[in-house]
């Protein structure tokens, strides 16, 4: 039997030039490789759930793994065939960097389901989201940091298998200093960046969806990429920071630690104006309002001028948005209530007008004090 086999096969070769028979067996290869990885895909799908980092690996990885495989047979065919072949050192090498590319692309892919993965399992539109955001914020960054470092070995390790690159680059190494301080001096925005996001996934002074003031603008962070954050305005503009700026500089974070605030409504009122029906106003506002949550809702005076006190309301709300809508309706009930109830105690300007006293200079009044003035009589020319 086995005389029989190494018959055939030396039938084979010496029937068909060396490159046909390496092309019939890449194909071979190829078609083998295809068959397998769909049984051994259908296997793992039944094995693995959906909802498991594992399964999602799988059902996402399906396309590049496949591809990796494939280009790993055509590799052994390569290394296999003759060197007799023309150009089998091109082709060997080209599939060597494909192969290279492929299997970069294949570790990213896994990187990007992990992230989504957990990114599921976490879901942050919940109520109490604070966990879930800094999973989120935490799986994002890393993401695209562990991305951009498989890329850059990727690439560096393609590139050094090509002779004339390596060359270059040991040319430029042997003539570094003034233009490898260029280099670092251009490279340093896009290194600090790297940083500056690392320290943010592992510290997180920030995460998505949380509510800031900066640079005098309040929104929430709507995206962390590699080099900047998004801030997404009140009014639906959006506010491009560096990752750079939450390291270096001071900032407001108002959902830090929990999504909970207290909002203040200042009013300025007559002296007589009473503050305890005041305080029952608000209570009753609150009290029929949803977006009040009950911890707080108090009035004081917490300032005075010449004229006027000023009452502080201060109330709670579970998030910052809720809270402004709160403050405003208790505004405008609270000034329709003294409107409606204590008008003549809204601010005024008073004003006193003294009897029998005179400004210093001025005549005495008389009978005629009030009379209106009459216009005299024109002189006629003589």
């Amino acid at each position: 039997m086995d005389a029989t086999v190494e018959a055939l096969i030396e039938f084979w070769h010496e029937q068909w030039p060396p490159w046909v028979n390496a092309l019939l067996s890449a194909a071979v290869a190829l078609l083998a490789v295809l068959v397998a990885m769909r049984v051994f895909h259908k296997l793992a799908e039944r094995a693995t759930s959906h909802f498991t980092v594992l399964g999602m690996i799988v059902r996402r990885t399906h396309t590049p793994v496949t591809v990796f495989v494939a280009l790993l047979a055509l590799n052994i065919v390569a290394q296999a065939a003759g060197d007799e072949i023309p150009m089998i050192a091109g082709i060997r090498h080209g599939i060597g960097v494909l192969l290279i590319c492929a299997f970069t692309v294949l570790l990213m892919r896994c990187v990007s389901v992990t992230r989504d993965t957990v990114v599921q399992l976490n879901p942050y539109d919940a109520a109490d989201n604070l966990r879930a955001r800094s999973v989120l914020t935490q799986a994002r960054v890393l993401a695209r940091t562990v991305h951009l470092v498989i890329l850059l070995i990727g690439v560096s390790i393609a590139l050094m298998t090509f002779p004339e690159v390596r060359q270059v680059g040991a040319s430029l190494l042997a003539s570094a200093g003034i233009a490898g301080l260029a280099v670092g001096l251009a490279a340093k925005p896009v290194l600090g960046n790297m940083l500056a996001g690392l320290q943010l996934a592992l510290t997180q002074p920030i995460r998505i969806d949380d509510v800031l003031v900066l640079e005098g603008e309040w929104g929430r962070v709507e995206e962390i990429t590699g080099t900047y954050v998004v801030v997404a305005i009140w009014d639906q503009r959006r506010l491009i920071v560096p990752l750079q700026y939450f390291i270096e500089k001071p900032f407001q974070n108002w959902t830090r630690k929990t999504s909970q605030i207290l909002g203040t409504v200042m009013l300025w009122v007559d002296y007589r104006m009473p503050v305890d029906p005041v305080r029952a106003e608000v209570t009753r506002i609150c009290e029929q309002d949803k977006d009040w949550d009950g911890r707080v809702g108090i009035v004081q005076v917490t300032d005075t001028s010449d004229t006027t006190m000023q009452l502080r309301v201060l109330l709670s709300s579970v998030d910052s948005g809720r809270n402004f809508d709160l403050r405003c309706r208790v505004r405008e009930g609270v000034i329709s209530f003294i409107a409606r109830e204590y008008p003549l105690f809204l601010p005024h300007l008073r004003a006193e007008i003294m009897k029998g006293e005179t400004p210093e200079g001025a005549p005495p009044p008389g009978p005629d004090t009030h009379a209106p003035a009459t216009s005299p009589t024109p002189t006629q020319p003589i």
